[in-house]
């Protein structure tokens, strides 16, 4: 997520911004989760599986809406 970005521009995004380093986080560790349960590491049902995968695309699109909104106000 935000490979394209700088990483520097990222973490002062964070450092400013709590909703988004939250969520940011939040991501991560979603992303880790689903990883893991993906391939076999860590057992899950595919229920929950879902569960975790919308949970990370909703995190995504509000971490997306703040990148943006910070973009439009520094340009």
């Amino acid at each position: 997520m935000f490979e394209s970005q700088q990483r520097e521009e990222i973490e002062a995004l964070m450092k400013s911004n709590a909703e988004f380093r939250r969520l940011y986080q939040y991501h991560r560790e979603l992303d880790s989760k689903v990883h893991d349960a993906e391939i076999g590491a860590l057992p899950m049902d595919s229920l929950t599986l879902s569960g975790m995968k919308r949970k990370k695309f909703y995190a995504k699109e509000r971490l997306q809406q703040l990148w943006d909104t910070r973009q439009h106000l520094t340009h």
